[in-house]
């Protein structure tokens, strides 16, 4: 269901009781842009709090422009999922001169992607849906409430005295400049008419400015004490105009005033707009699905929640007090007992795989007067279809968890403890020792002894890197800018020997442990922090099937998991877009910038499973904590 400011307060009175009886909640949002390039681009070896402030900045800038939400409502006897699916257009359009008058930012590469993906823009100028955060919704009534006491003051006979002078303060009328006595002459002549021909109720002024009306109102109250009441209201091209009504006494007065108050507040409740959405899925406690929805929950907080706070671990409080339940499938997909199955996680990718065995979509009905969605429609990147298909691949996870119990469970609910281990756990993209952030607990914060940051003359290239670093075996390079990188070594115990060997007098190049980088990035004294890269990177070709694809071991011991090599949606539409990657599950990066990637022959590659596998094994033992290696500690079924 499409909805904008035509149809939302009609939505809004069944969005309630929706939300309340659904067993779980999936959400989507497209946005005006990404990233922002003033912290410096996403890496790779970024900590949480890192990259907490990278989006915070993004999330400031730009804005979400359409929300999907979708409701899954189980119904036991027929074990089938009821579900609705709403689309939101929502857009930041000011209600009174009083109320804030955005201004945002849009990415070209963002907004091109969506328009090739057939979004419309001027549905959601025209007919989005506004919105208020609640410290600009209390600010707003508070100067409503203001205003009506001096409407109050100012229409009383005690105002103004016979000489101008308002007894009670120092404020008295505005003098009027000479150009517009005829003008205010002509309305009070027009006013004068309409009260003593009583023909009509009210009367429409002409369309005149801020001032003029402020002349208008002080004019008139002082030449007429009692019998006519002023409001001023918008024409259909938002002109503003005052309308005379008559009044028979001062309680009648009090009475129109009342009514206009009430009107007011209204249109204010009307601009509060989404907002509301946003208070009912966080009153309700339900479990919210996203698919890498860091970005999601950041604009989200920030548009119509608080601004978000400058420190992270105040940004988790924050997100945990609004969402105490949430669920990342793209994390979920990545891990145990999932990774072994499923090779690639972009949510398109996803839905598809998740239709075969081993695995089973879950059984739906659409409600009526619902979008038809399919998980084998073609409408990617329509917030709502999104959140359709986010929440058929969390059911469909969910249930090939009961598989594992006994007896095995055909359908495991929103509320059980298998899923407990992937709560409140957001994907962190792009890094390959870090997977997520861990919004209700401690971070996982591994060992770099084995990463080190270089400079070097800007004429290296890669080959130069892969050169000097031979020795010590396979790298992974993520370029700062032209004349430095973060390399990484596969083979961990040889990180001794590098600092040993290359830290040379005169070498034309200098390499630092990569702490000792990260204290002269938040000291400010590294001057690489910022600077875009512009060295040309060959990408890596993600149509080849994946076992011709040239790759790093992602298996040798260092690298535990497949986030290292460059995840499919990050290079989503590459050929569309020239090479700039526009979408939230992989970011506004351009091609040339990918890690590059080395191959290892097959014998290297059994090795590190092996080692790896024993290492793990012994890990878990040992402390019975998640690592980088193994994200949770999942149930002993599984």
């Amino acid at each position: 269901m499409d909805v904008t400011r035509k149809n939302f307060t009609e939505c809004l009175k069944s969005l309630q009781k929706v939300v309340k009886d659904a067993s779980f909640l999936s959400i989507d949002g497209e946005f005006t842009g990404l990233d922002s390039p003033q912290l410096g681009q996403i890496s790779p070896y970024d900590y949480p709090d890192e990259r907490y402030q990278k989006i915070r900045t993004g999330s400031s800038d730009f804005l979400l422009i359409q929300f999907g939400l979708c409701a899954f409502r189980f119904i036991e006897d027929k074990q089938r999922y009821e579900v609705k699916s709403y689309n939101f257009y929502i857009f930041p359009r000011p209600y009174s001169r009083h109320a804030p008058d955005h201004r945002f930012l849009c990415q070209s590469s963002s907004l091109e992607f969506l328009a090739s993906h057939g979004f419309d823009f001027n549905k959601v100028i025209r007919e989005g849906i506004s919105y208020l955060t609640p410290t600009q919704e209390a600010s707003l009534r508070e100067t409503l409430e203001k205003q009506h006491h001096t409407t109050m003051q100012f229409s009383s006979p005690l105002f103004t005295s016979p000489d101008g002078v308002n007894p009670v303060s120092s404020k008295g009328p505005v003098a009027i400049p000479d150009e517009q006595k005829d003008f205010v002459d002509s309305i009070l002549r027009k006013i004068s008419e309409f009260l003593e021909k009583n023909d009509g109720e009210t009367l429409d002024l002409p369309v005149c400015t801020g001032f003029q009306r402020k002349l208008i109102y002080q004019s008139v109250r002082q030449k007429f004490k009692t019998g006519i009441h002023l409001q001023t209201k918008n024409g259909e091209n938002k002109d503003r105009f005052i309308v005379c009504t008559r009044v028979s006494s001062e309680d009648h007065m009090k009475q129109k005033e009342a009514q206009k108050l009430e009107i007011e507040q209204l249109e204010l409740e009307e601009a509060v707009g989404f907002t509301k959405v946003i208070r009912i899925l966080s009153e309700s406690c339900k479990l919210i699905i996203g698919h890498n929805m860091l970005l999601d929950l950041a604009h989200i907080l920030h548009q119509f929640y608080y601004p978000l706070p400058p420190t992270y671990e105040d940004f988790k409080s924050m997100t945990r007090c609004a969402f105490p339940r949430l669920l990342d499938t793209k994390l979920m997909a990545s891990t145990h007992p999932f990774k072994d199955k499923i090779f690639t996680t972009a949510l398109g990718d996803l839905v598809k795989v998740l239709q075969g065995e081993p695995f089973k979509m879950p059984n739906v009905d659409i409600s009526e007067g619902y979008t038809k969605y399919s998980v084998n429609s073609d409408q990617h990147h329509e917030a709502g279809f999104d959140a359709f298909i986010t929440g058929m691949c969390f059911a469909s996870m969910a249930n090939y968890l009961g598989s594992f119990q006994q007896p095995p469970l055909a359908t495991v609910q929103a509320t059980s403890s298998l899923i407990e281990p992937f709560l409140n756990k957001v994907f962190l993209m792009r890094s390959p020792d870090i997977p997520y952030m861990d919004l209700a607990g401690v971070d996982l914060h591994p060992k770099r002894d084995h990463v080190f940051h270089i400079t070097f003359p800007k004429e290296w290239k890669a080959t130069d890197l892969y050169q000097l670093f031979s020795p010590f075996g396979n790298i992974n390079i993520s370029w700062v800018d032209d004349t430095s990188a973060v390399v990484s070594l596969y083979k961990k115990e040889n990180a001794s020997a590098v600092l040993k060997s290359l830290c040379q007098e005169g070498a034309a190049y200098t390499v630092t442990s990569f702490e000792k980088f990260k204290m002269a990035d938040f000291s400010g004294e590294n001057p690489h922090q910022q600077c875009p890269r512009k060295r040309s990177v060959p990408m890596v070709d993600l149509e080849v099937p994946s076992k011709k694809r040239r790759s790093l071991n992602v298996d040798a011991p260092p690298f535990q998991s497949r986030f290292i090599t460059p995840i499919p949606e990050e290079m989503e539409e590459q050929e569309q877009n020239g090479g700039v990657v526009s979408s939230k599950n992989g970011g506004n990066q351009n091609g040339k910038e990918k890690e590059k990637t080395m191959e290892v022959d097959s014998s290297e590659k059994e090795a590190g499973k092996k080692n790896t596998k024993d290492k793990t094994s012994k890990s878990l033992e040992k402390t019975g904590k998640p690592t980088a290696d193994k994200l949770f500690d999942e149930p002993p079924a599984w």
